[in-house]
C-alpha cells in the first residue's frame, strides 16, 4: 500500500496532442505523494503535502551533505562544514586569521586567496552591520524570523553597490523589536548614502523621526482618507493641527496605560523543555485569562516558542493536526482551555470570491 508494486511509467500522447504518462502497476501512496510534490506548481498543494513529510538527519553524512573526501579538505584546520557552522562574528575572525600577520598561507596562496578573502569579509561585514552577527552561515532560511530575513535582503542590496535606485519598503519594521529598529534605520541610511532613494510606507515612530521627509496621508481611513494632510520634516508634521499622526508625535494626544490589570483565572499553561531552533531547553509559564505579550529582540525565539511548539502541539491535541510540532518535553495545563485558534497574517479565504463578509459569516443564516 505504501510503496506500491513493480511497474513502469508509460508515456502516451492524448488526442489533443498533450503528452501524458501513467504507471502500469499500483504506484503506492508514498511514491505518488513524492511525485505530486515534485511536479506540482501550486504552493498550496505543496504545503498540503508537506504536512505528511518530516525532515530527518541523514545517518551517513550526519547532515553535512558532503562525502568524507570533501570533508577531508581543510583550511586553517577547519573544513567547509565547520566554517559554515560558525556565527558571522566567528567566521570574520577565522577569515581575518587567514589574512593576518600570522597567516598559515604561503606567499603564493595569499596572492591567490586575497580577492576571495576580501569578498568574504565584505559580505560577512554587511551581515554584521545589520545586526545579524549572531546567526550561523548554514542556518536554514525557513528558520529565520521576518526581521532577520528582511535585514538579509537589505544587506544584499548594500553589497550590490547600486546607485540611483528607488527602493520601496512596505512596513519594514513589522515584527521588529524596538532595539532592532536602529539597525534597520542605519541600513536604510547607508543605502541612501550610496546615492539611492528610500521610500518607506510606515507608521513606526522611530522610522518617522529618522526620515528626511514625511508625507502624511489621511485624515482618516477608508472613505475618510485619500488626502495629503501634511508634508515636510518631522517638525512640520508635529505642528500640523489637522494631522492625527502629528498630534501623537507632538504629545498632544497619547495612549493612556490601563489603571489596573486583570487578575486572570489563576490557572496557567506550562511549556516544559522547549528546545527547537535556538531555544535552550527552557520552561515557560503562561497565565490564563490575561492579555499576555511575548516579546524580545528579533530572532530571540518568540515565534518558535509560540507558533512552532505551543500552537502546533495544541493543534495536534485538539484537532488531530498532522503538522510536526517543535521539540519540547510536555505542555501542562491543557485541560484549562477548550480550543486554540491561530490568528496570523495569511490571506483569508481560498477563492477569488472570498471577502470579509463571506469569511466572517455575515450573510450566513
Amino acid at each position: 500500500i505504501l510503496f506500491g508494486e513493480e511497474g513502469e511509467m508509460v508515456r502516451y500522447r492524448s488526442r489533443y496532442g498533450h503528452v501524458r504518462e501513467y504507471f502500469s502497476g499500483y504506484e503506492g501512496v508514498i511514491p505518488r505523494m513524492e511525485r505530486l510534490y515534485r511536479d506540482t506548481e501550486s504552493e498550496h498543494s505543496r504545503a498540503n503535502i508537506e504536512r505528511y513529510m518530516v525532515s530527518r538527519v541523514c545517518p551517513v553524512c550526519e547532515g553535512r551533505r558532503l562525502k568524507p573526501e570533501s570533508l577531508a579538505v581543510t583550511v586553517g584546520g577547519s573544513n567547509i562544514v565547520e566554517v559554515s557552522s560558525m556565527s558571522v562574528t566567528q567566521s570574520l575572525e577565522w577569515v581575518a586569521g587567514l589574512g593576518g600577520g600570522e597567516t598559515i598561507l604561503s606567499e603564493r596562496e595569499q596572492i591567490i586567496a586575497h580577492e576571495v578573502l576580501k569578498e568574504i569579509q565584505s559580505r560577512l561585514g554587511f551581515l554584521k552591520d545589520v545586526g545579524l552577527d549572531y546567526i550561523t552561515i548554514d542556518r536554514p532560511s525557513a528558520t529565520l524570523s521576518g526581521g532577520e530575513a528582511q535585514r538579509i535582503r537589505l544587506a544584499t542590496q548594500i553589497g550590490s553597490g547600486l546607485m540611483g535606485v528607488l527602493y520601496i519598503c512596505d512596513e519594514p519594521t513589522v515584527g521588529l523589536h524596538p532595539a532592532d529598529d536602529f539597525r534597520l534605520i542605519g541600513t536604510l541610511k547607508r543605502l541612501r548614502d550610496l546615492g539611492n532613494t528610500i521610500l518607506v510606507v510606515e507608521h513606526d515612530e522611530a522610522m518617522m523621526r529618522a526620515a528626511d521627509h514625511i508625507i502624511d496621508m489621511g485624515p482618516g481611513a477608508g472613505e475618510h482618507g485619500g488626502w495629503i494632510v501634511a508634508t515636510g520634516t518631522l517638525a512640520d508634521i508635529a505642528n500640523s493641527k489637522e494631522s492625527i499622526t502629528g498630534q501623537y508625535l507632538s504629545g498632544v494626544k497619547q495612549i493612556p496605560l490601563p489603571a489596573k490589570r486583570r487578575p486572570g483565572s489563576g490557572e496557567e499553561i506550562v511549556i516544559k523543555g522547549a528546545r527547537q531552533n535556538n531555544l535552550k531547553n527552557i520552561d515557560v509559564s503562561i497565565p490564563l485569562g490575561k492579555f499576555v505579550c511575548i516579546t524580545g529582540v528579533s530572532g530571540s525565539g518568540k515565534s518558535t516558542l509560540i507558533d512552532e511548539i505551543m500552537y502546533k502541539k495544541l493543534a495536534q491535541l485538539f484537532y488531530r493536526s498532522r503538522e510536526k510540532a517543535g521539540d519540547c518535553d510536555d505542555i501542562i495545563g491543557v485541560e484549562y482551555i477548550d480550543k486554540v485558534v491561530n490568528i496570523d497574517q495569511s490571506p483569508i479565504g481560498r477563492t477569488p470570491r472570498s471577502n470579509p463578509a463571506t469569511y466572517t459569516g455575515t450573510f450566513t443564516p
